[in-house]
């Protein structure tokens, strides 16, 4: 289910580390074009957020200004999904769903994955959980019970049970570790060493999308002082730190049209247009120029021509 063997990650892993203490107390600030020069075609990367809920949208929408392809995408997907399949970026998508919430399907990815775009990885959701677990602790897989008895493990022919060493010799799905070469996230708050705080009711799996990263790029809402983060909300919704982070990228509204919580809510009408608007439309519209600033202005364009 990793891109990489376990000797590799373990030499990637040793060497991030040793970089992230390096860089504890550095200024991580980016650009996204900065954070989209880090990557490369062939990657594995993870998304975080949950369907169209806190999706990093801007760095996504970076990675579609580029050349970037042939990734394997990591997501509890939801729009971050559907524009990367419909731009022909995706060979292989590990995911538990892509939806847009409130349109149970995400039409793109479903287009997409139609036409057989590319490969489907479909996991439970515990058990994609518990793959990030196992790559955020630099294991090679966890031992689960859930997927059993379904058809988890009919369409993914390539997982693996195990029997515990113990007494009861119950048998367990090998869930396989997640691991990835960069992790996109959004959050509500950071400051410029990589510490960031989410301010909404749910943290989803952010956290775990970083740790289980070689690198690791927060884009937030706001950029603010560490002791700003302190007073903003209670130490839990401290959800990621600095030694997990690679750069931190200050993005207004960068997670539109996806909800970010207390911040904004999901756009839901432009949500809808994006659903029944074919791709390249939709993309000549809205992600044909040269930066965020561009595709904000459009939008805003938009909703000025529904008024």
């Amino acid at each position: 289910m990793t891109a990489r063997t376990e000797g590799s990650a373990r030499t990637e892993g040793s060497a991030r580390t040793d970089s992230a203490d390096r860089a504890d107390r550095a200024d991580k600030v980016l650009t996204p074009e900065e954070v989209v020069g880090q990557l490369r075609s062939g990657m594995t990367i993870g998304i975080g957020g949950w369907g169209s809920r806190r999706k990093p949208m801007a760095l996504v929408r970076a990675l579609l200004r580029s050349e970037i392809t042939d990734l394997t995408v990591i997501s509890y997907g939801g729009p971050d999904v559907g524009l990367l399949a419909a731009a022909g970026r995706i060979r292989r998508l590990v995911a538990p769903f892509a939806t847009l919430d409130s349109i149970p399907l995400e039409p793109h990815f479903r287009a997409a994955r139609e036409r057989a775009a590319f490969t489907l990885t479909e996991l439970d959701e515990a058990m994609f959980m518990w793959g990030l677990h196992a790559a955020a602790n630099r294991l090679p897989f966890l031992p689960v019970r859930a997927g059993l008895g379904s058809d988890v493990m009919r369409v993914n022919p390539e997982l693996r049970t195990v029997t515990s060493p113990y007494g009861d010799g119950e048998e367990l799905v090998a869930v396989p570790a997640l691991r990835m070469d960069a992790a996109l996230v959004h959050l509500n708050r950071a400051d410029r060493l990589g510490n960031a705080q989410y301010l909404g009711p749910d943290p989803y799996f952010d956290d775990l999308f970083c740790e289980a990263a070689d690198a690791a790029y927060v884009s937030c809402e706001q950029l603010v002082e560490t002791a700003e983060l302190a007073k903003a909300g209670p130490p839990q919704s401290l959800l990621v730190s600095r030694h997990s982070v690679t750069g931190v990228v200050e993005c207004p509204n960068g997670a539109h049209f996806t909800s970010c919580a207390p911040d904004y809510a999901r756009d839901e009408a432009f949500q809808k247009l994006y659903a029944a608007t074919p791709w390249t439309e939709f993309s000549a519209r809205f992600l044909s120029g040269a930066s965020e600033h561009d595709y904000q202005s459009a939008v805003r364009t938009w909703h000025e021509e529904q008024q």
